[in-house]
């Protein structure tokens, strides 16, 4: 049975879909629960554990008004993932050590970048330019000579990766995690901070300076709002270009192929409109992602563990949402003090993928386990597909 608790400190009650949690998330909690603007409870997915103000795993309906804080600097985050006609026996170990090897070639990593923009940018730069001229500081936090063009159809950093899987029947399947890169950070910093300084100036009491808000109406509302939507659609469009660029490195080096299902492509750091318990809201799911009755999504484990696709069965009490993934355990720094190189290979033995003391940090140990998530929240979602990786390349 999935493991339930609820938490009546603050004006709503936080229900939380796990039987443990780390003090300081719960505290984050709490302090979410404590403001005015939050609709009738709050959800705590089950991989929840410590955020910046507010919790990663945290499902949080606001009545006119939005947090920025815990839309976060990584606006618009998460998966994409397709199916293609390719199964295991036509891969062998020199075809997928190739293909790894083109694949981090391909797609730049780190702070690495395009050398040209990206043609998709195009469609994004009259609506970017809009808010930039609005907002002055936005282009002063990325610089005068933004490359948010050629960052586009990159991989970034930290948790972010591309893998090559087998399902459940031995098909083969792209997943690949990333986010709205330099600009949606530049974007997400600049309204935080402004989210504070109109707090303080308009003595708004918060029960931690990261949860400032802008209500509806407010000066800079309506541009976040225009923002955080640009952002989102980036990092939407920053994954399919990725995608286009991992298959077509694949191909160099794989039997012909066809992507046979329709990619799933889905935020788990993200606002909406929605409407929840007959109010319409604007819901923000930080480290969740939406899971409607009918409604496919993607839950990676680790490095080196298990990820699913999933069908959402439309909890109402979740808020029409289920956890983004495993959910870290420890720290960055903790899991580098914890863990060896010998751990980091023993842990990702089978997988093609970096064994260095760079993604330490992102070992599978470091993580919640993902069955335990899973189990956690069946009410929640219905699992599709099952996928195990047999290459990762790491951000």
């Amino acid at each position: 049975m999935p493991v339930r608790q609820e938490i009546h400190e603050g004006l709503v009650p936080v229900k939380v879909y796990t039987g443990e949690m780390e003090p300081a998330a719960r505290a984050q909690l709490v302090n979410i629960s404590r403001l005015p603007i939050v609709h009738h409870h709050v959800a705590a997915m089950p991989d929840v554990h410590l955020g910046i103000g507010a919790t990663v795993g945290s499902v949080i309906p606001t009545k006119r008004a939005i947090i920025p804080a815990a839309v976060g600097v990584d606006i618009g985050c998460g998966m994409m993932a397709a199916r293609l006609s390719l199964t295991a026996n036509e891969l062998d170990e020199q075809s997928l050590k190739k293909t790894f090897g083109q694949i981090s070639r391909d797609v730049p990593v780190g702070f690495d970048q395009h050398r040209d923009a990206r043609d998709a940018a195009k469609h994004f730069r009259k609506s970017l330019t809009r808010v930039m001229e609005k907002h002055p500081g936005i282009g002063k936090r990325v610089g005068k000579n933004s490359h948010w063009a050629q960052q586009l159809g990159t991989l970034g950093g930290g948790n972010h990766f591309i893998e090559v899987c087998l399902d459940e029947s031995n098909r083969v399947w792209v997943m690949l995690h990333s986010g709205s890169r330099g600009i949606g950070n530049a974007i997400g910093s600049y309204f935080i901070e402004l989210a504070k300084k109109d707090s303080m100036k308009n003595n708004v009491h918060l029960p931690d300076a990261d949860l400032a808000y802008f209500p509806e109406g407010a000066k800079h509302f309506h541009d976040y709002v225009e923002a955080v939507g640009w952002a989102q659609d980036y990092a939407r469009a920053n994954r399919a270009e990725m995608m286009e660029l991992v298959l077509d490195g694949m191909r160099r080096h794989l039997p012909s192929f066809e992507v046979t299902d329709e990619a799933v492509n889905c935020h788990h750091n993200y606002v909406e409109h929605e409407e929840h318990f007959g109010e319409r809201v604007w819901l923000t799911r930080k480290g969740a992602i939406r899971a409607r009755v009918g409604e496919l999504g993607i839950i990676p484990g680790s490095m080196g563990a298990r990820s699913y696709i999933v069908r959402g069965k439309g909890s109402a009490e979740s808020f029409h949402s289920c956890a983004h993934g495993a959910g870290r355990l420890m720290s960055r720094n903790a899991a580098q003090k914890k863990f060896s190189l010998q751990d980091l290979q023993a842990q990702t033995e089978g997988v093609i993928c970096r064994k260095d003391k760079g993604v330490i940090d992102e070992i599978p140990g470091a993580y919640k386990n993902i069955d335990e998530v899973m189990a956690n929240q069946s009410d929640l979602v219905e699992v599709v597909h099952t996928l195990k990786q047999v290459i990762c390349v790491k951000g």
